[in-house]
């Protein structure tokens, strides 16, 4: 317990450690468990929706650095686990850089832990909806140089914000400050083809002590969260249908690939 900061109340779940939990990760608590394995007896299988999710996450960075990416901002990076952005990208190449953002202050303690020594890594506690925060934080603006492409990555993070918040915008922002050659991934839950699903987890959320609630989005929301970036092929998908290299990439059970959609755009 000497990574828990002491302003964070452990009584309460949070999406960050449930998803920790889910991938098979070990910074979680008695609360978070409780409600992960609320949402896996309602949704059977939901720890192979985590898994494509992450799976995913390793292909965007690849297919990044293939197109000449060597620096990540990744918003909502959640708690490390196996197979973390910088890994990915300094495996591939050494120079890549990565900014990490979160709110939750046990991401980012667990982050600064991993990341002591590494020089071309940092990570901002931060809260996403505000991207001035975010974009000027003196770790973001010592690590990226934003006259270069950049990768940018919002992973099954934007459904945690409402609609009130006016999500359009807030990644309009984002992608205003990005150059061409920029990338811009996304992950979200949608509803569109397992609502029963979504609706079981959202109501377990809705249910639990957590701060925050899912809002799931349509195919075309999510699509226009790219804004006027260009969608590559082959453009908002179910998740573990994009651009699969093996079979670890895809649920067995189809459904489970239908829990939330990806994509990948170019400025």
């Amino acid at each position: 317990m000497d990574w828990v900061p002491s302003i964070v109340d452990t009584s309460a779940p949070s999406g960050a450690r449930t998803y920790d939990y889910l991938l098979g990760g070990s910074h979680n608590f008695e609360a978070d468990r409780i409600m992960a394995d609320q949402v896996e007896r309602a949704v059977p299988g939901i720890r192979a929706a985590a898994r494509i999710n992450r799976a995913f996450l390793a292909r965007a960075v690849r297919f990044m650095i293939d197109q000449g990416v060597r620096q990540f901002l990744d918003i909502g990076s959640g708690i490390p686990t196996v197979g973390n952005v910088h890994e990915i990208a300094q495996l591939a190449d050494s120079s890549c850089r990565v900014v990490y953002v979160d709110k939750d202050p046990i991401a980012v303690a667990h982050s600064e832990l991993m990341l002591v020594g590494d020089e071309r890594t940092d990570v901002v506690e931060a809260d996403m909806r505000e991207p001035s925060t975010v974009l000027d934080h003196p770790s973001t603006r010592r690590l990226l140089n934003f006259d270069e492409p950049v990768g940018l990555l919002f992973l099954l993070v934007l459904h945690w914000i409402p609609d009130e918040d006016d999500v359009p915008a807030l990644v309009s922002t984002y992608r205003d400050r990005l150059v061409a050659g920029s990338h811009l991934a996304i992950t979200h839950m949608t509803d569109d083809m397992q609502a029963d699903k979504i609706d079981a987890v959202a109501g377990i959320v809705r249910g639990s002590r957590g701060a925050g609630q899912v809002h799931p989005r349509t195919r075309k929301e999510i699509a226009e969260l790219f804004g006027d970036f260009g969608l590559l092929p082959p453009g908002v998908v179910p998740t573990g249908t994009w651009r699969p290299s093996g079979i670890g990439d895809i649920a067995e059970d189809p459904e489970m690939n239908e829990l939330s959609f990806a994509g990948i755009a170019r400025k």
